[in-house]
C-alpha cells in the first residue's frame, strides 16, 4: 500500500477496518480516530493537517467497509 495522507480517506478507512474489524466506526471519538490514523504503519501525513471534515470522511469510509462486513 502506498504512503497514506489525510487525503486518502477511503484507503485509511479500509486500513482501519482491517485493524479494528469489530469496532463500529460511528462509536469512535475523533480524538481516538486521529490517534489511530497517525499510528497506521503506512500513514505519512502530518498530524496537524487533519481537520473535522477529513476525520469525518475517514470515519464514513471506514463505516462503509464495516457495514459491508456485517452478516
Amino acid at each position: 500500500m502506498p504512503q497514506l495522507t489525510w487525503e486518502n480517506a477511503e484507503d485509511i478507512g479500509l486500513a482501519l477496518h482491517e485493524k479494528f474489524p469489530s469496532i463500529d466506526p460511528l462509536t469512535v471519538r475523533f480524538t481516538d480516530l486521529h490517534k489511530w490514523v497517525t499510528e497506521l504503519d503506512d500513514f505519512a501525513g502530518e498530524a496537524a493537517q487533519s481537520n473535522e471534515a477529513k476525520l469525518e470522511a475517514i470515519q464514513l469510509a471506514w463505516h462503509e467497509e464495516w457495514v459491508e462486513s456485517q452478516p
